[in-house]
């Protein structure tokens, strides 16, 4: 071992202090004691990745002592996690106390990442990187995991070939998109030419063969392009140097595949890059009298002018760009800036960075990032002293058994993942697994998670769910279930209150035997009365001693009471509506005194639902139900032309109503429904439909005549009732 690392061991002695030497020849033995014999790939010692890890750490990023130990032994932590779980809890107390705290939350950030199962999957790529990020609690994990994959990426001919084609896909569209945001522009370079040689290696060589058959003429160009330049700066007194830079070969490939041009039609293959050597003071000062040099002696293109100068990009890269016209229709990109934007711009996050804590809050892992750098002034100190932020605070990431993922906030439950998924799956959820451990829909999902849910048919939302999930998918979805049950409910016990009343041979209206109702249960409203009659709650033989009581006198008092509270509350709601005093209401049925009146195609009004009366400006009265969509905005806006209105008991005739239907998709479906309607329910059917939604169930509607809101209630109550039929719901047509 002791000439193997010799290059890592002679950069540390050149670079860091002697108890970092110590500290790292120690990492060094302690790797390869653990590792023993395990090789990689080519038969090579496993420990020269962690050494080759550790030296692109402290070479080509610029991190410190730490991060190098922590790079020689994260293989040690990630086997003992994956193979040796039993071991793990010493081997992390023998890690702290041989190398402190910091090292062991390093090692165990860059573990969880390498146990994430990463699917090649566009549309789970952003999720993923923000599922590697959440795991990052310390900004070095992820600048370590980047040089792990780059160090990969160079070695991966030694890799089975059937592990080429998925390292390089994430390496494409993984790791370099996290690299790109943290201003490691080389890294970012670097892992997107190298997947693209093994994803697409007949137009990498391609490319490759073009610029190295160009190479000796572009050298010329430049050379002749510069000279004039390098005169002028000279003349004003100006310390600088000039480089050349070559696109990568995955920006002119991208670059040819997006604009549909050949490798000779991409006029920006390199770019003039002027450093001046200066002091900060004065960087603007000179960067922006090099622009005015370099543009009076070539024409600049003024939609290719970039200041990055002025508002720097979020990652702190900071420079001029320009495009000038070269002759012969070339056109040369000129970058500007100084030897310290130079060195952010190639070192990225490691240049000049002090770390500060960012404030937990609703950040998600792109904020985090992009705040992950910040410049400042040269410090003696090593970099990322504190660690004070938690990145993408409040939220997990959770695999459905597949492999897809999942983002869901803090504390989210088995409920909430149900529903996040799809709502059907979340109102049938009656438990699932979690990481093969069967658990309740309560259960709180953490990051990472393998979460499979489990349904019954006859599962329905519960009031008492709103208590623990916490997504605004699953609270709506919820809330929305219990708000058309309630609805239907209440519509069904007031049709059988309605029923039975008549069949008590009680002269009493509706309105008052539920007032009286209501005061004697104190309860509420109304509704919950009619919820409580529909779901049984209530016995209605109670209910008929109670008002054959207050009927015969018994209660005399309380009945009066009763009709006055029923009649301030028909007072209140004629108030509320703004329109005229119920005396005055329009009566609807077939004939109003030749009034001309429509029902409302935006809410269908049928014969029972509580209505009102618009006066429209062309087409004289529509009718509306309460409960239309349209009704506050008409009510609030238009006052003065709202009408009272109600149906007359005894009007005649046919409305059209329509319901939609959810079952599972099974033969002999439509029939089974089209005889509950026609031969049972002696009902007209005006059209029905059905559409398979590709998951087991369909979807479908059916219109019928029907001559009130008493007749829509029992029809659904008896679609409700057909074998394999999951939900029934009153639309508007």
């Amino acid at each position: 071992m002791s000439d193997r690392y010799d290059k890592l061991r002679d950069f540390v002695r050149n670079t860091f202090s002697e108890t970092t030497r110590t500290l790292v020849d120690k990492a060094l033995a302690f790797a390869a004691e653990r590792l023993g014999d395990a090789v990689r790939y080519d038969g090579t010692p496993l420990l020269d990745h962690g050494a080759a890890v550790a030296m692109i750490v402290v070479s080509e990023i610029g991190l410190g002592r730490n991060s190098a130990i922590a790079s020689i032994i994260h293989d040690v932590v990630r086997i003992a996690d994956k193979e040796h779980r039993e071991e793990l809890v010493p081997l992390i107390e023998e890690i702290r106390a041989l190398f402190g705290e910091e090292v062991v939350g390093i090692t165990v950030g860059l573990a969880n990442i390498s146990a994430i199962k990463l699917k090649t999957s566009k549309e789970q790529a952003s999720n993923f990187r923000d599922l590697i990020v959440s795991y990052s609690k310390d900004p070095r994990v992820i600048l370590i995991k980047l040089a792990d994959r780059l160090e990969v990426m160079r070695s991966l001919q030694m890799f089975p070939k059937e592990k080429w084609r998925k390292k390089s896909w994430e390496s494409m569209n993984l790791y370099a998109q996290i690299a790109h945001k943290l201003g490691l522009y080389n890294i970012k370079s670097e892992l997107e030419d190298i997947a693209l040689s093994y994803l697409e290696p007949d137009d990498f060589n391609g490319i490759k063969t073009k610029l190295e058959q160009t190479e000796s003429e572009q050298k010329t160009f430049i050379a002749e392009f510069i000279a004039p330049i390098s005169k002028q700066l000279d003349a004003h007194g100006i310390k600088y140097h000039i480089k050349s830079r070559t696109k990568s070969i995955f920006s002119i490939w991208n670059k040819m595949r997006k604009q549909h041009v050949p490798f000779e039609g991409v006029y920006d293959i390199f770019a003039i890059r002027i450093i001046i050597d200066c002091e900060k003071e004065v960087e603007k000062q000179l960067c922006w009298t090099v622009y005015t040099i370099v543009s009076d002696i070539y024409t600049p293109n003024p939609e290719r002018m970039r200041d990055w100068i002025t508002i720097p990009k979020s990652n702190g890269y900071e420079s001029l760009h320009t495009t000038v016209a070269a002759g012969g229709g070339r056109w040369v990109e000129i970058q500007i800036r100084t030897e310290r934007m130079n060195d952010v711009a190639e070192r990225g996050i490691a240049a000049h960075w002090r770390y500060k804590g960012v404030n937990q809050g609703a950040q998600t892992s792109e904020q985090w990032l992009t705040h992950l750098r910040e410049l400042i002034e040269d410090t003696p100190h090593s970099l990322a002293q504190r660690f004070e932020a938690k990145p993408s605070s409040g939220e997990i990431f959770v695999f459905t058994p597949n492999g897809d993922i999942r983002k869901l906030p803090e504390g989210a439950t088995l409920l909430d993942f149900a529903f996040d998924i799809h709502t059907s799956l979340g109102a049938t959820c009656a438990g699932g697994k979690v990481n093969g451990r069967a658990v309740p829909i309560r259960e709180i999902l953490h990051n990472g998670d393998i979460a499979e849910i489990f349904t019954q048919k006859n599962q329905t939302p519960k009031a008492d769910w709103l208590n623990f999930v916490v997504t605004t998918k699953a609270r709506n979805r919820i809330k929305s279930f219990l708000r058309e049950e309630q609805a239907k409910n209440a519509k069904i016990g007031r049709e059988e209150l309605e029923r039975k009343l008549k069949n008590w041979k009680f002269t009493v209206s509706i309105d008052e035997a539920v007032a009286y109702l209501v005061k004697f249960y104190k309860i509420r409203t109304g509704t919950i009365l009619y919820e409580m009659i529909a779901t049984e709650k209530l016995d209605l033989g109670d209910v008929k001693d109670i008002l054959t009581r207050w009927q015969t006198g018994i209660a005399d008092e309380e009945r009066r009471r009763a009709v006055a509270e029923a009649e301030a509350e028909r007072n209140r709601k004629a108030a509320d509506r703004k329109g005229p005093a119920s005396g005055d209401a329009l009566i609807i049925d077939d004939t109003i005194n030749n009034i001309e009146y429509k029902l409302a195609k935006c809410c269908n009004p049928i014969k029972g639902d509580d209505i009102f009366g618009f006066v429209t400006v062309n087409s004289g009265i529509t009718i509306h139900r309460t409960d239309c969509p349209n009704a506050r905005r008409m009510r609030e806006n238009y006052p003065y032309r709202i009408m009272e209105a109600r149906w007359r008991s005894n009007a005649d005739g046919s409305f059209r109503a329509t319901v939609s239907i959810i079952a599972q998709d099974s033969t002999g479906l439509a029939n089974r429904i089209t005889e509950v309607i026609s031969r049972d329910l002696k009902l007209n059917i005006r059209s029905i439909s059905f559409i398979s939604r590709g998951d087991g169930s369909v979807v479908g509607t059916v219109s019928v005549e029907v001559s009130g809101t008493g007749v829509v209630d029992m029809l659904i109550h008896a679609l409700s009732r057909i074998k394999g039929v999951q939900r029934v719901y009153r639309v508007n047509n």
